[in-house]
């Protein structure tokens, strides 16, 4: 995947999602700008997400994020890269030491643009997230990275137990539990 393919799928994405199809124009206008990809772009740059689910479709896998103290998918900075495939996948496999991850689909799953709070050395900026669907065995050991404080397997009924309210979380939930194409 480069930038001509993801402005290619962004231009076809289709989300019944109110929220999240609003976001289209912003990420489309983003991959214009040499510095989509890299923390460099201080008022916001593209990192790419794993939806992370089991075969069955009963469990998702969450990091307890070490620098956000919240429950989130795993997923990362671009740092660079415009394949945001490959990002997607490094950081799925770097955040959780799974091997049995592979896509379920290559399209775009999700999209979210959201606000990353100032902390030191790091002002506030929009993370544009590209989101992808991977499925792997839930009985494979997990290896927690030093990114996350914990990392469990959820079940789909607990995640807002969990979470508490995060619509994008919750919206990534929904669409895999309703949507008979992607098993």
């Amino acid at each position: 995947m480069d930038r001509i393919t993801l402005q290619t799928q962004l231009s076809a994405y289709r989300s019944p999602y109110e929220e999240e199809h609003q976001f289209v124009p912003d990420f489309l206008a983003l991959t214009e700008d040499p510095l989509a990809y890299s923390r460099e772009r201080t008022a916001g740059h593209f990192t790419a997400s794993a939806w992370i689910v089991n075969k069955e479709r009963t469990h998702t896998l969450l990091t307890l994020h070490r620098k956000l103290g919240r429950w989130l998918q795993l997923g990362g900075h671009a740092d660079g890269n415009e394949n945001l495939l490959e990002v997607a996948m490094q950081e799925a496999r770097e955040e959780s030491g799974l091997t049995t991850l592979q896509f379920v689909d290559t399209s775009i799953f999700d999209l979210d643009k959201h606000i990353i709070p100032e902390r030191p050395h790091v002002a506030e900026h929009f993370h544009f997230d590209v989101r992808y669907l991977i499925e792997a065995d839930l009985q494979e050991t997990l290896v927690r990275s030093d990114e996350s404080i914990s990392l469990a397997w959820v079940t789909f009924d607990a995640v807002i137990d969990l979470i508490g309210y995060n619509p994008s979380i919750l919206r990534m939930l929904e669409k895999t539990s309703t949507s008979e194409i992607l098993r």
